[in-house]
């Protein structure tokens, strides 16, 4: 089957899952995505995820958020997982926060970037929302004890941090930053950046006008995404890793995600799992990459090789 037939029929099959988890009782999904001291955390996906939207708007990814957690010696550094545009913290980290708890890290999530009535996040001007992230960061330093943090991003919360990193302060207080299918260097969007900027200059209707001021900063050639790369893509201090996939249909070309610098490491799922078929929306539901995310976070092996589990677009694994 082409790429084109099987997104059209991963789309049509997730839809259809959609809507028979609104049919499920809520008590059931909700208990599953409940945190609890010590043991082990039920792993989520992209129904799980919508499950926990639809019974808890606003609620906690499982794992996540506990003020009380140090950080062992073998995992020193809090993980802060930052979500992207339109998404929030529950339906975005149902399989990475349990992931990370079950392997004892300290793990936080917040929301952030809420400009219009209703459910999206992630839609403020880039720069407010990295003064956002850090003043999360400073609490969650001041909570642990820690010196630094580990910071995940999927999309813009793949990008952002680096205003923080940049122009914020925060190179000292990140040791890592990982992006997953980060919008580092903005989307072409198949070419329509150069209208909707077009657009913007004459003072007509853009994302913007309604609310998603990122969307448009986000737009390769925007004044932000140069004004934020100027001063290079990566700045001493932190180690920088990028997850993408080459099925990416929102970062376009998929290309843009990746970064370059001395302390800089770049994935294409494909050249590790060549039946992986994750896209921008399911790459935080794909096992391949999470499992590269824990090795990033962990060991570090420069080898490592994740289970090549199957991965679908709009699903992921």
């Amino acid at each position: 089957m082409n790429r084109p037939r099987l997104a059209l029929a991963a789309f049509a099959v997730g839809v259809a899952a959609a809507l028979m988890v609104l049919l499920l009782p809520s008590a059931g999904p909700a208990a599953a995505a409940t945190s609890r001291p010590g043991g082990t955390l039920p792993v989520g996906n992209v129904l799980t995820a919508v499950a926990a939207e639809l019974s808890n708007p606003g609620g906690m990814p499982p794992g996540s958020d506990n003020w009380s957690c140090r950080p062992s010696t073998a995992h020193p550094y809090p993980v802060i997982l930052v979500h992207g545009t339109f998404a929030g913290e529950a339906i975005s980290w149902q399989a990475l926060s349990p992931m990370l708890y079950n392997a004892r890290y300290c793990v936080y999530a917040f929301d952030y970037g809420h400009t219009e009535p209703g459910p999206f996040f992630g839609m403020s001007e880039v720069a407010g929302a990295a003064h956002i992230l850090s003043k999360f960061v400073t609490k969650v330093l001041q909570r642990t004890g820690s010196h630094q943090v580990d910071i995940v991003g999927h999309s813009l919360g793949g990008m952002m941090p680096r205003y923080y990193i940049d122009f914020l302060g925060g190179a000292k207080y990140v040791h890592m930053l990982v992006g997953l299918a980060a919008s580092n260097h903005g989307t072409s969007l198949y070419g329509l950046n150069k209208l909707i900027l077009t657009f913007q200059m004459l003072g007509l209707p853009t994302p913007s006008t309604f609310g998603c001021y990122s969307c448009d900063e986000q737009l390769t050639g925007s004044g932000f995404l140069a004004h934020l790369n100027k001063v290079g893509d990566t700045v001493a201090g932190p180690r920088y890793v990028v997850i993408e996939t080459g099925f990416d249909e929102v970062v376009t070309p998929y290309t843009s995600a990746f970064l370059t610098g001395p302390n800089v490491q770049n994935i294409k799922l494909q050249t590790q799992c060549s039946d992986d078929w994750s896209d921008h929306l399911s790459i935080i539901y794909d096992l391949n990459a999470l499992q590269d995310v824990l090795n990033a976070l962990g060991p570090d092996n420069p080898g490592f090789q994740p289970d090549c589990v199957p991965a679908l677009p709009i699903l992921g694994s």
